[in-house]
């Protein structure tokens, strides 16, 4: 597989990214008291006595599950194996989400491709219904071979958008200049596997390969750290007797991260909104100055 990276910073993040497996491999919640499949039929299967999920995608459709619960801040972990081979034109969504027209969205989306090329892991942010905030990366890794991190912290300050613990992304609350930030709206975590040919790869010129079929996505060791929301009732912490574990609430970017968010940003993204100059010729959004 080709990367955009190069191959010192390949080995870097590689290691990191090792670090950061070994240290959030432990074992994660149950996804038959977590989550529910929402749709697909018996496309999507909870095996291993609630340990791992799968969805998958033929011809007739693709399937996807969303939580049980709904969060307002927190941490959310999960691991996920992607689609081996010839999986361009297929897309794979891990997302938190509200409803209704003025929802709030934090979305990892990853645009499969052919054999031996990057997959595309496009981010984008949805404040009060409004996102066009997409930055798109290569993986410094293949991520159809193994399980990998993804995780995203989300607290009153900032999103942090996290593969196996190194940061590639992070959108503060700049409220104070004009920007809506997601802080009022509860969301569910949501993942769905589906065709997308008609745009993902190279804009829908790569269709998908249905000899292929069926493409399997797997999930495993689900955590959240996080503030449960109920209508009526304050948010109560998934872990409240640990320091530790809510220590996103007030995490930010350490020296350490910054570097690697940095580097990140230079070696791997091939798309930012907030160098897109054609698309906004009235002047880059206020949180890109």
């Amino acid at each position: 597989m080709s990367f955009s990276c190069p191959s010192k910073l390949s080995s870097m993040l590689l290691l990191v990214s090792l670090l950061g497996y070994l240290i959030g491999s432990s074992e994660g919640g149950n996804f038959f008291q977590d989550f529910d499949i929402t749709w697909g039929d018996q496309r999507a299967k909870i095996l291993n006595g609630g340990q791992l999920l799968t969805l998958s995608l033929d011809t007739a459709s693709g399937s996807g599950f969303q939580s049980k619960n709904e969060y307002l801040f927190g941490r959310i972990d999960m691991q996920i194996k992607l689609l081996p081979g010839n999986s361009a034109g297929t897309v794979t969504t891990y997302y938190l989400s509200s409803q209704g027209p003025t929802h709030d969205e934090i979305d990892f989306e990853f645009l499969e491709n052919a054999t031996g090329e990057p997959y595309v892991l496009h981010t984008n942010v949805f404040s009060q219904g409004k996102g066009d905030r997409e930055q798109q990366f290569y993986l410094w890794f293949d991520p159809s071979k193994a399980f990998h991190t993804y995780s995203i912290v989300w607290n009153k300050q900032l999103i942090i958008f996290l593969v196996d613990n190194i940061p590639i992304r992070v959108f503060q609350n700049l409220e104070s200049i004009g920007v809506a930030f997601p802080n009022k709206q509860a969301m569910r975590i949501y993942s769905s596997l589906w065709n997308a040919d008609d745009w993902a790869t190279r804009g829908g010129l790569v269709k998908t390969d249905w000899t292929q079929a069926p493409f399997i996505a797997s999930y495993r060791n689900f955590k959240a750290n996080a503030c449960v929301w109920s209508p009526g009732s304050p948010c109560t912490s998934t872990s409240p007797n640990s320091v530790q574990d809510n220590a996103w609430q007030v995490q930010a970017l350490d020296a350490p991260g910054r570097n690697r968010l940095r580097w990140v940003q230079q070696k791997c993204m091939i798309y930012n909104y907030c160098t897109d100059l054609k698309r906004f010729p009235q002047g880059l959004p206020p949180e890109c100055k």
